[in-house]
């Protein structure tokens, strides 16, 4: 057997799930109406992106709770189709309440990013990669 290599959902252990699931809306996210007290669903392009207590993902994994790290070592991406929307879209992040982190500038390899963190501290990186066009439905296309 091999996966398929897709990711169908992610899950983002939060400390306050009514808060997070605001910072959320605000930034236009639409919850789900399978959300309820424990858990909420926003339907994203090609993905589902889940809100869930910190503590209760880490025992549904069996693991025991840790407290947030300054960095995780994660970073979810949204890529835009230039720079001027990659610096218009962090300054709606920021005016929603997400955390600056790093303002969009030249990256190394040729693209132009910045960096905004959610309440929880998980990183968005909001990117511009002149490499690689976005189809119709935002989705990046990537080389053969």
């Amino acid at each position: 057997m091999t996966l398929a290599p897709r990711i169908t959902m992610i899950t983002l252990g939060v400390a306050d799930i009514a808060a997070s699931t605001a910072f959320y809306s605000k930034l236009g996210f639409k919850p789900s109406s399978a959300s309820n007290d424990q858990v909420t669903f926003f339907h994203m392009k090609g993905t589902v992106l889940g809100l869930f207590g910190r503590d209760s993902l880490a025992a549904d994994a069996g693991l025991e709770p840790t407290r947030p790290q300054s960095f995780e070592g994660v970073a979810l991406a949204h890529n835009l189709s230039s720079r001027e929307e990659v610096d218009a879209a962090f300054a709606f992040a920021v005016d929603s309440g997400a955390r600056p982190v790093k303002k969009p500038e030249e990256v190394f390899w040729g693209g132009y990013s910045g960096y905004v963190a959610d309440p929880d501290g998980h990183l968005w990186e909001l990117a511009h990669n002149p490499f690689m066009e976005l189809d119709a439905d935002g989705h990046m296309q990537l080389p053969q």
